[in-house]
């Protein structure tokens, strides 16, 4: 677990972890960072909940310096994985190493931002004033606290709102806030957990835009969505249903191997092999989205 995870007044379920906002840090932090080791590696992740097991034994690499869209119905896992690479989600077995690290390390929290899908800022301040103060928390210093928070204002779109309390805001406006809050800084790894659901589509095509210029400038993201049209904007693709990653390519690589023209008809196309391996074979996972039941070791896990 990471020491000094920031939950914020008013986040219910929210969590956001930013990083040094000092663009000689992360250039020193890139430079000197393994760049063929991917940024998350995972084996054999298995997560139990209730004595459902949630995530069978994933096995995976995120690499490096790109936008990998994991993809899936809501209630796949995706959130559950997600907490699993951040460090906040207890797990029954398995490897999971972010940056060269053990998940949850404490060298980490400077190098690794976290948002999750619910709001986590002041209702009572402003977006100005809720930035600001997420600024000094990350070790911005005094005299560039208006440039920084000028930019992730920019960033987000919110100029016009800038001075409005949070309260008053809109859903997608709300949203908005909470992902300038991630970004003040200079992550090295990225994680949103469906950061553009319910926004407009100007502001979606805008925040990808956003996404695909840290990447260029080497941050990694893990990018969660139901939407299956966003897989046309990643580098790389998993694409997830009740546990299982059915597959872990490009959208060329999983048109290609599928035969389908669009994502979401590949996605329907793996659905439907892996139901019919499982009717051969038997199921390998998870049966549903709970997954199988738990052994009495696991759950006291």
């Amino acid at each position: 677990m990471f020491g000094d995870i920031r939950a914020y007044p008013g986040a219910a379920s929210r969590v956001v972890l930013v990083v040094s906002p000092h663009a000689a840090y992360f250039h020193h932090m890139m430079k000197n960072s393994s760049g063929d080791a991917p940024a998350i590696r995972i084996e054999g992740l298995r997560v139990v909940r209730g004595g459902r097991t949630v995530l069978p034994g994933l096995t995976l690499d995120v690499p490096r310096g790109q936008v990998v869209g994991l993809l899936g119905p809501s209630g796949c896992g995706k959130t559950t994985l997600m907490r699993a690479v951040v460090g906040v989600q207890k797990v029954a077995g398995g490897l999971v190493e972010v940056l060269g690290e053990p998940a949850g390390s404490a060298g980490l929290r400077r190098r690794l931002g976290y948002v999750t899908q619910d709001p986590s800022v002041y209702a009572d301040l402003t977006v100005r004033e809720n930035l600001r103060y997420f600024a000094q928390v990350v070790g911005v210093h005094r005299a560039g606290l208006t440039a920084e928070v000028d930019r992730v204002v920019e960033a987000v779109a919110l100029g016009d709102h800038s001075d409005v309390r949070v309260g008053n805001l809109s859903g997608g406006q709300l949203s908005r806030v909470s992902l300038a809050a991630a970004l003040v800084g200079t992550p090295e790894l990225l994680v949103l957990d469906e950061p553009t659901v319910g926004l407009d589509p100007v502001l979606r095509r805008d925040l990808w835009g956003i996404f695909r210029r840290l990447a260029g400038e080497g941050v990694t993201l893990l990018v969660s969505s139901h939407v299956m049209d966003e897989a046309v904007r990643c580098d790389r693709l998993l694409l997830m249903r009740a546990g299982l990653m059915l597959a872990d390519d490009t959208l060329d690589g999983v048109l290609d191997a599928t035969g389908r023209p669009t994502v979401e008809e590949a996605f329907l196309e793996l659905v439907d092999r892996a139901e019919n391996a499982d009717a051969t074979t038997g199921p390998a996972g998870p049966t549903g989205p709970a997954g199988p039941t738990a052994t009495a070791e696991e759950v006291r896990a």
